[in-house]
């Protein structure tokens, strides 16, 4: 037994267009190293809030052109695609800005703060005729599409239970964006987001969302734990947390076997297979050890975006504008109904 190899997202080369980053985090570090080291994609501007850490950021990246406003960035005829790495309370607006300038935009995740702002994205980029994806780039990673073939071959037969968690222990610190709730901060949006996408890939949108976990008064969520139960009946537990260490896998269950996607499942990472022959437990793996740096798979959401727009699409076949927003309305319901607890000491 063997796990089918994964295939790539396009046959053909993929149109090598100009970026421009918002942003000078460490996501939009590793996104424009793995865009110049693994792609054709060119990272032609930049631009942020301190104009001396973006032209030291410019400078370390050999990026030309260095934007003291997101707006002077989003407007010059130079850039095709905006990458929008700022924190989440700014995504929509800055997306909404570039989908008005005609560009094409790849948001991190998540792509609004909320449904409603992630709902009024996506008709604008449809109106417009741009495409516009959201940063999860687990969808676009090897080991997405061995677990599209299965699910597609029925290898696992009837899924039962998807298993996802994603989360870590961090100082409380009112002042970081993870802790502050003007910049969207919390477990859920920031990597809860991962699990509550991985379990919506396999199994939809879900028709009952039952949770528990902890949230301050100001509505950031420390931590929270879901069950989500889909129209057909399976069920996905994820798990989320700022403050807790989590072990970061995910599984999914079937009548005819069971796919474990080892830590981190979100990155290239380890992904076993195991079903049954002959009344004994019988095992097939497949390791992503393509990247000696696991960022660097951030490529293929990038080429991904340029293949897509190539083709004239206004949103990912692999993650639909819909799907992104049905997972952030899982989201408010799972934070809705978490207790409230005073901030840590």
């Amino acid at each position: 037994m063997s796990l089918p190899l994964p295939r790539p997202l396009f046959a053909e080369p993929v149109p090598s267009l100009r970026w421009g980053v918002i942003g000078t985090n460490w996501i939009a570090a590793a996104f424009v190293r793995a865009v110049t080291r693994r792609t054709d994609q060119r990272v032609v501007a930049v631009a942020a809030r301190d104009a001396e850490r973006t032209a030291a950021f410019a400078a370390t990246h050999g990026i030309p052109r260095v934007h003291a406003q997101p707006q002077d960035l989003i407007e010059d005829p130079a850039v095709d695609v905006v990458h929008i790495a700022t924190p989440h309370s700014a995504h929509a607006a800055l997306a909404l800005a570039a989908i008005a300038a005609g560009k094409h935009v790849l948001v991190e995740k998540p792509l609004a703060a909320s449904a409603r702002d992630a709902r009024e994205v996506a008709d604008a980029a449809r109106a417009a005729g741009v495409l516009v994806m959201e940063a999860m780039w687990t969808r676009y990673l090897p080991q997405a599409d061995v677990l599209r073939q299965l699910l597609a071959a029925g290898t696992l037969g009837d899924v039962h239970q998807v298993d996802a968690d994603f989360g870590f222990a961090t100082p409380y610190d009112p002042a970081h964006r993870l802790w502050n709730p003007d910049l969207a901060g919390g477990a859920l949006l920031d990597v809860g987001v991962y699990p509550i996408s991985f379990a919506s890939s396999v199994l939809g949108t879900p028709v009952r969302v039952q949770a528990s976990g902890q949230r301050l008064a100001n509505g950031v969520d420390l931590r929270a734990s879901a069950l989500l139960t889909s129209a057909g009946g399976a069920v996905a537990m994820v798990a989320t947390s700022i403050v807790s260490e989590l072990p970061n896998r995910a599984l999914v269950v079937g009548s005819h076997g069971r796919l474990e996607l080892r830590r981190p499942f979100y990155a290239p990472t380890e992904t076993v297979l195991t079903t049954r022959a002959g009344g004994r437990a019988v095992t097939a793996g497949w390791t992503d050890d393509t990247f000696h740096d696991p960022y660097d798979a951030l490529s293929y959401e990038a080429v991904a975006l340029a293949g897509y727009a190539g083709q004239g699409r206004v949103e990912s076949p692999l993650h639909p504008l819909d799907e992104v927003v049905s997972v952030l309305t899982t989201i408010e319901q799972v934070s809705a109904q978490l207790g409230v607890v005073p901030p840590p000491e």
